[in-house]
């Protein structure tokens, strides 16, 4: 998401960044190729329009020309503006009500609804430890109740079960009923979706409202519409009270309009996006980051997150443990590693949150493929649990059978084993103590006291993570 914006902009503001001093026509110049960015990236006409006088105002004044860094100034500028537009800060989910707290989720055919409230399920149940309840009031696409069905299975939520020949305002009074006996504190509502908002779709989502009263409607959207995202939910909010929207297939999107046209399209705010297909690929939307990862800045508050989160902190420790003793690191160890990265949505991911990496060329990011990680698995897959703790073994006819076995060529397997060669290396020089003489190197260049607290990231303090 945002690649294409964010080529444009880092491009316009590199150029600016370092500059000791700045007249007006090198701003109005540097504005009118932001300008163009926005519209490349689909930007609604009105939200540019805003965003680039409210900039120009303020990088006209004197907090960009009198300032000693003036460069930097216009980037922070440029940052808090957008920023603003996407909606300053993270608005979750209101929950403080009685339970079961219904949440309503509506959208066009086709944006991703039933895929989304097994998402938002799953995450109120590992993050918010909240017992869900999901139900479908889709009577009209045919595999939209079993489909739900088995989603509901996959993430572990209680599922009420509907038919196509019951009213859907029927179906969810009679699911808040069902969530109540139940004790379920959150109630997910999936309503059917039309190629286009009608007013039979409105009567429809007003008598399912009426019904339930929900504390929350959220809106689903796909943001590969680009503008057309935001105007057909303001079109859709103001026929019904929403209090959110869900941007999905965000993962497809390279330019990012939609995010920065919701919310002052609509005045509701982006609460969820989602990027791909897996139930836990929706995460809490946060303008702040947003915008730092659009200009370059990376975004290491959800990278650090995300570890807390998905990585195995008790086999982290382990291995800490075992490499502290100098008891070695085995191909065992490796493998969990490049699993552990997985999880934590593969390289491209990880680079997408790490600072700088929009200035590193796109000849050298190509190069960073997922798919490696998931050959390098399938190979040390292959190879027998003594040659997994004793690679230097593994010569000639093991190398073929190794290749044959995981589907690659013997340079495959090789080139793995030359790579854990490499990293077996790291991991002695950190049991002898290097991993103390690596961070006093770093420190230098790290931000002025560190990272919060001190130290490392949380999360991120033990050798077994740096394999990541």
């Amino acid at each position: 998401m945002f690649k294409t914006l964010s080529e444009r902009l880092n491009g316009t503001l590199q150029r600016i960044r370092g500059k000791g001093r700045l007249t007006e026509e090198s701003i109005r110049q540097a504005l009118r190729e932001v300008r163009i960015a926005l519209l490349e990236a689909d930007v609604a006409l009105p939200v540019i329009q805003a965003f680039l006088a409210e900039v120009k105002q303020r990088a006209l004044g004197q907090e960009v020309l009198k300032s000693l860094s003036p460069g930097q100034t216009l980037v922070k500028i440029v940052h808090d503006e957008l920023v603003r537009v996407m909606g300053t800060a993270n608005e979750g989910l209101n929950l403080d009500a009685q339970p079961p707290v219904v949440v309503l989720v509506a959208g066009l055919q086709g944006a991703g609804k039933t895929t989304t409230v097994a998402k938002l399920a799953r995450l109120l149940k590992e993050r918010h430890k909240k017992k869900v309840m999901v139900v479908s009031a889709d009577v009209y696409r045919p595999a939209a109740i079993e489909q739900l069905r088995t989603l509901a299975d996959q993430v572990d939520v209680l599922f009420r079960p509907s038919s196509v020949e019951d009213r859907p305002e029927q179906i969810a009074r009679h699911a808040v009923e069902a969530a109540s006996r139940q004790f379920a504190d959150v109630l997910l509502v999936d309503t059917a979706g039309r190629l286009h908002i009608d007013e039979a779709m409105m009567d429809e989502i007003r008598a399912v409202h009426a019904a339930v009263n929900p504390h929350e409607t959220l809106f689903v959207v796909d943001s590969m519409t680009g503008q057309d995202a935001a105007n057909t939910a303001k079109a859709f909010g103001d026929a019904l009270p929403l209090t959110g929207v869900v941007l999905t297939k965000t993962d497809g999107d390279a330019r990012g309009g939609a995010a920065l046209s919701v919310r002052q399209i609509t005045g509701r705010p982006i609460k969820f996006i989602g990027a791909g297909e897996k139930t836990d690929a929706l995460e809490p939307f946060h303008p702040e980051r947003v915008a730092s990862r659009i200009l370059g800045m990376g975004d290491v508050l959800s990278l650090v997150e995300e570890v807390q989160r998905k990585v195995d902190q008790d086999e982290a420790e382990k291995l800490a443990r075992k490499i502290k003793k100098g008891r070695g690191f085995d191909l065992e160890d490796y493998r969990g590693q490049l699993e552990q990265m997985n999880n934590l949505g593969g390289l491209n991911s990880l680079m997408d949150k790490l600072p700088g990496m929009g200035n590193i060329p796109d000849a050298v990011k190509n190069q960073v493929n997922d798919k490696q990680t998931v050959k390098m698995v399938a190979i040390i897959n292959s190879m027998t649990p003594k040659e997994r703790r004793f690679p230097d073994i593994i010569r000639g006819s093991r190398k073929r059978r190794i290749a044959l076995g995981s589907g690659t060529q013997i340079q495959d397997v090789t080139r793995l084993l030359k790579q854990f060669g490499q990293m077996q290396k790291m991991m002695k020089k950190f049991s002898r103590g290097g991993m103390g003489k690596m961070l006093r190197k770093m420190k230098g260049r790290l931000p002025p006291g560190g990272f919060p607290g001190g130290g490392m990231p949380p999360g991120m303090g033990g050798p077994g993570n740096f394999g990541l």
